[in-house]
């Protein structure tokens, strides 16, 4: 069985402590060379992870010709230059959420995509790929909870370090960019529709100029998605489906670790059902669902146009906080 032969770019540690680990567990996926601008950081993390080829540039793993696809895990403000570099040199990329800084960067990110139209970029929402997820809008489309009128999900931790790229506001750090996405793409996947209109509240730090806490209402043709998120705040992760005839409650919607089994709860008729998953690796399944992508020649399981949307809900909430005024979109 033939695997994809991937890059990384950077010794991130989402990607050598959860991402990388993952693919090499993958049916379709190889790691054979990671890149860091440091050459004793990439030889480090490549004998770490028995990698073989360990590069001192981003540029060098790019340009190397046994390389088909490249994983990005680089600092936000980084994600649409090297994404764009690696299809011009004919690699299929993995891109990490979010899919850039602002809507103007993904719908040019989006532009050369057409123009590469034999490349596949996908944006990393693994939490997509989970059973528990397919299972939550299995329910939604057979009916179950009957007609969806409304969600909400929260993400949170807490993080005040100012050298942590999450909080350099340069670089495309804060809580929306970084985790609010998700409650975003949750909210635009549920629905499976784009809001109408957008209204955002957001508290930014006064030391570290980033936003610290965001809430927002998104306004979708069939009801509301309401959502909270922090980098100042205890852990917690949640998320919650109502509908006419019944609730789905995801205990751990975004980030469910492969070594635990995860659970929805389906209240319905005053009935309470516990539904629980095998434990596994939402990046494993990720990474092969987008190799064998690659190599029957499909459509990306998630697609380029879908990041794009997402960020232009993203930009909207900022604009609605900015103007203290609903966005229509």
């Amino acid at each position: 069985m033939r695997k994809v032969k991937w890059g990384v770019l950077s010794t991130a540690k989402i990607g050598t402590e959860k991402v990388i680990p993952a693919m090499q567990k993958g049916m379709f996926t190889e790691v054979t060379a990671i890149a860091s601008r440091s050459l004793e950081s990439a030889k480090h993390a490549a004998n770490k992870l028995n990698i073989p080829k360990a590069y001192s540039s981003y540029e060098a793993l790019v340009n190397d010709p046994g390389i088909e696809a490249v994983y990005i895990p680089l600092p936000n403000h980084l994600h649409v230059e090297w994404a764009e570099k690696c299809m011009k040199a004919g690699k299929h990329v993995l891109l990490e959420k979010p899919i850039g800084l602002n809507y103007k960067q993904a719908e040019h990110l989006l532009q050369i995509s057409k123009k590469y139209s034999e490349i596949k970029i996908m944006e990393g929402f693994m939490y997509r790929h989970h059973p528990q997820m397919l299972e939550v809008k299995r329910l939604i489309d057979d009916g179950i909870i009957g007609e969806v009128r409304s969600t909400y999900s929260t993400f949170t931790y807490f993080n005040n370090n100012p050298k942590d790229i999450r909080n350099q506001p340069d670089i495309g750090g804060g809580g929306l960019l970084d985790i609010g996405c998700y409650c975003i793409s949750l909210a635009r996947f549920i629905f499976a529709n784009e809001p109408k209109r957008v209204s955002g509240l957001i508290e930014n730090d006064p030391h570290l100029r980033i936003d610290r806490l965001a809430s927002g209402l998104l306004e979708f043709q069939e009801g509301y998605a309401g959502f909270m998120c922090s980098t100042q705040l205890q852990y917690q992760q949640y998320a919650r489906v109502s509908g006419t005839k019944g609730m789905i409650e995801i205990l751990k919607p975004f980030t469910p670790e492969s070594d635990e089994r995860a659970k929805i709860i389906l209240l319905k008729d005053s009935n309470r059902k516990e539904i629980t998953f095998d434990a596994c690796d939402k990046y494993t399944i990720q990474s092969d669902l987008f190799s064998n992508a690659i190599l029957n020649n499909q459509d990306s399981p998630l697609s380029i146009e879908d990041g794009v949307a997402n960020m232009k809900v993203i930009e909207a909430v900022f604009l609605s906080a900015e103007s203290g005024m609903m966005v229509k979109l």
